[in-house]
This record gives structure tokens, sequence and C-alpha cells, in this order.
């Protein structure tokens, strides 16, 4: 229970004798409401985005195809349509990926960035993109396993054991984390790479996936990894009110009541799934999971009940626009992974220069 206020200090507090103090709707509660409903707006239209984007990766490529017959491709397939053909077979299956791949990478990357309290963190930089790239390359070229849904589960192996050692070797300080990821990621490509290379086969059915792609996989894959993306979905969003105690310190949040350990835990899992199972879907994607969370702070907030679920929006919207661009800039296409890193690289530049880095 709080002690009393002293009369000074509600002399100060009250209405009456502060003239700046607002009133009614203009007061606390008015910006409350103002507040919530800016992020209702903000979440609205981000959705609306991620409807516009899915809509024109259905319509757009090397072969344009107007919105009408896109949309009679999906309700009304004419049989021997080539135009239905390319919709229905190869831009609905890479446009479900990259949709759930995305939404998998932003989520992973908020969760990363809040737990660690760092910036610079996300699924690629903290080593876990290498770690589940490297056991799915294990189970191709050891096992012959190339089935999303079963290599997925060399890939939660091996981005657990790169969780494991980052925060091992980073002693769970926001500096030493991202520099011990980039000595585990620094580690697992290379063997990854050398892998691939030694096995002929492995390489020419991985080729695409390796440089992150959102070809080369069918609706089956998603049909074999929906139920680990639910999982790492519902931890985060579980664990959402409790990143914002651990926002303001262990010590604070301990002191709140709140188990830190426990707090950590569940989002490790949860990144640990959703980027296991945004990598065997799309291969190695860099940096999606570092611009997201920053984007989504600077237009919702700190508040991680609304940053979470518009991590989740906006991932998405960046990679399967980044799918986009790749179609249309060169004929033979240029992977999404490639664009992505693209666009995150500045991002990454301009992050590691600011004043919240420097002082960490």
């Amino acid at each position: 229970m709080e002690p009393p206020a002293s009369p000074e200090a509600s002399a100060q507090a009250s209405p009456e004798s502060s003239p700046e103090a607002p009133a009614g709707p203009t007061g606390p509660a008015g910006a409350v409401r103002t507040g919530r409903g800016r992020r209702i707006a903000v979440i609205a239209a981000a959705v609306v985005l991620l409807l516009v984007a899915v809509a024109l990766s259905l319509a757009l490529g090397v072969r344009g195809v107007a919105l009408r017959e896109t949309w009679q491709a999906l309700v009304d397939p004419v049989a021997g349509n080539v135009d239905h053909d390319v919709i229905r077979g190869q831009r609905v299956p890479r446009t479900i990926i990259g949709v759930l791949a995305g939404a998998a990478l932003g989520l992973a990357g908020g969760l990363a960035q809040a737990i660690t309290r760092n910036p610079l963190a996300d699924p690629g930089l903290l080593g876990l993109n290498a770690g589940a790239s490297l056991g799915i390359v294990v189970a191709a070229t050891a096992f012959g396993v190339v089935n999303p849904g079963v290599s997925v589960w060399f890939g939660f192996l091996g981005a657990a054991l790169a969780f494991v050692l980052v925060f091992a070797i980073g002693h769970g300080r926001p500096v030493h984390l991202a520099l011990a990821g980039a000595t585990v990621s620094a580690l697992m490509v290379p063997i990854s790479t050398l892998l691939l290379f030694r096995d002929v086969d492995a390489f020419n059915q991985l080729r695409f996936w390796s440089v992150g792609a959102l070809t080369g996989r069918d609706v089956d894959a998603v049909a074999g990894l929906w139920p680990f993306l639910l999982v790492g979905l519902v931890l985060a969003l579980f664990v959402a009110h409790r990143l914002n105690g651990l926002a303001l310190g262990d010590d604070v949040a301990a002191a709140l009541g709140q188990s830190v350990g426990t707090t950590r835990l569940l989002a490790g899992i949860a990144i640990v799934a959703l980027a296991g199972a945004a990598t065997a879907l799309a291969g190695p994607i860099a940096l999606v999971g570092l611009v997201v969370p920053h984007a989504a702070r600077r237009l919702i907030g700190q508040d991680y009940r609304w940053v979470v679920p518009l991590c989740a929006l906006l991932g998405p919207i960046l990679l399967v626009a980044a799918d986009i661009i790749g179609r249309l800039v060169r004929q033979d296409e240029l992977e999404a992974g490639v664009v992505a890193a693209l666009i995150g690289a500045p991002v990454l530049v301009a992050v590691a220069r600011g004043r919240r880095v420097a002082g960490l």
C-alpha cells in the first residue's frame, strides 16, 4: 500500500491548484483512449497492408496477371489455363510460406530484443538461424532427410544448441550476447557450407533454400510445420505482457512478483520454435527479425502487448514485399532472403550507430 500523500503534494497535484492539468477527455483517461485508438488504427492498417501484399504477390511476377483473373484462379480455376496453373501451383505456396515465415521471424526478433534488452538482437544475429540451418543441413547430408516436416526437428535441435551456446558465452549481457551470436554464426555457417559442398545431391536440393527463398517448397511443407508456428505464436502472446516488466530490468521485474527465469524460458522456447520452423520453410533469412521490432516500436510504442501482435503482421509484409521485389527486378528472380538483407542492412547500420547501442 502506498503511503498517503502529504497535503503539500496533494495541493500540487490537484486540478484547481495546477492550471496546466488537463481535464475531461483531454486528461489522462482521454490520453489513454487516444493511445489505444491510435494503436488499433496501426494494427488495422497493418492488416490492410498485409492483404494488399498477399494480393500483389499472387498477381505480380515475371508473368503479370490481372487481379480479377487472380481471384478466378483461386475460387473457380479453369483447367489448362496457364495463368491459373502458375497462381495455384507456384504463387499460392510461396505467398503462404512468406506470410508464415515472415510472421515467425518478426515475432522471434521482437522476443529476442525484449529478453536480451538488446536492440541488435534477432534470430540471425543471435546465431539461431545459423544453428537451425546447420541442423537441417546435417539432416540432408547425413540422413538424406529434406522433407521440412521431418528436418524441422533437426532445425529445432540446432537452434536450441545455438541458443544455449550464445547465452552461456554472453552471460546474459546485451552487447556480449550479440558478440556471442556473431561468434556462433561464424562457426556454424562455414560448417553448413562445407557439408553442402561435399554432398552434391543435398546441395542441389537445398541450393535455393540455403540463401533464403520462398520457392522450392509446397503447401505440404506448411501442413507439417504449422503446429510449431502455432506453439511459438501462442507462447509469444502469452509472455507479451511479462516483457513490459522485463524491460524495466530483472530486479524491478522480480520486485513486481514476476519470475524472470520463467519468462525468459518461455520466450526462449518460442524463439527456438519460430526460428526453427521459419528456417525449415524459407532458409536462413537474416535481418527481418531485426527490422520489424524497431518498426513496430516506432509505430506503436513500447508496450509489448501491442508490439508482439504488430511484429506478427509487419514480418510477413516485409518478407512478401521482398519476394515481390525480387521477382520484378530480375528476369530470373532474386531470392527473398537477398532482398530482405539489402533492406535490413541500412537499418542495422542506423541502429548500431544510435545512442542506445552506444550506451549499452
